[in-house]
């Protein structure tokens, strides 16, 4: 069984990482490649092309020129640690041990517009390149054409070593998108968390990304192996709803009082 995880805009390499243990991405080459293409433009053009101000422009041109194929400790950060949105919030990698660590390397992919796909304990430089951007290159007019079957390729060699081969999406439709899941050799299970709210159950973002990490650190916490073990997951409230769910499509919801 494998997970994958969208990756976050907020970045964290202020706090010293929780642990030494680190890996090299599989796709520097490739992340390279774009790196050099997204050092040929302004700042202005990256403020438009990403729909991003001036200032996180020019943050991010500087990223893309300080950028390395050598990744070391002083330059990188194990990217379980380094992102830090409301996915990772709920994740919260920081405070898991080493055993539960070791599980996410093993179990956990997370899907990167630059990177392709990254264990969690892979280093990673900083950057912010979305898989939705449209930006064009050799292989066509956006990142879904750059990665081609890549990301997909490289989930099948990971689960080839899985007794389960089961494909748990905890990533959001932009992301996951760079999966073809014609060319997966497993199962595609994509878990759905709702709240109740104005009468009734809805998708609400900020509680769903948090869910995304608490589901990601309950299986690394219960060393899940089964994604049938999932269905009992009940961090903040959510249980399984089976009477709205189906094979591949699986629903948690809670109620919290007003």
């Amino acid at each position: 069984m494998l997970i994958v995880l969208s990756p976050a805009k907020s970045l964290n390499y202020e706090n010293a990482p929780t642990t030494d243990i680190h890996t090299q991405p599989e796709f520097i080459a490739r992340s390279a490649e774009l790196i050099k293409h997204l050092r040929e433009l302004s700042p202005a053009k990256i403020a438009s092309l990403m729909h991003i101000s001036d200032p996180l422009a020019a943050l991010n041109a500087a990223r893309y020129a300080a950028w390395s194929r050598k990744f070391t400790t002083k330059n990188a950060k194990q990217a379980v640690l380094a992102f830090d949105g409301d996915v990772y919030g709920g994740l919260d990698a920081a405070t898991l041990n080493a055993r539960q660590l070791d599980y996410l390397q093993s179990h956990v992919r997370i899907l990167s517009g630059l990177y392709g796909a990254l264990r969690p304990l892979d280093l990673m430089q900083p950057y912010r390149l979305e898989m939705g951007t449209r930006f064009a290159n050799p292989a066509g007019k956006d990142l879904y054409a750059f990665w081609g079957d890549e990301v997909t390729l490289a989930l099948n060699r990971t689960l080839e070593s899985h007794k389960s081969k089961t494909l748990v999406n905890l990533a959001s439709e932009e992301y996951f998108k760079v999966v073809h899941p014609k060319a997966l050799s497993a199962k595609v299970i994509t878990p759905v968390f709702q709240d109740w709210k104005g009468g009734k159950y809805k998708i609400i973002s900020f509680y769903a990304k948090r869910a995304r990490g608490l589901m990601a650190r309950y299986a690394a916490a219960h060393a899940v192996k089964t994604p049938e073990k999932l269905k009992d997951f009940d961090s903040d409230g959510y249980a399984y709803v089976p009477d709205a769910s189906t094979e591949n499509l699986w629903m948690f919801q809670r109620r919290i009082a007003d």
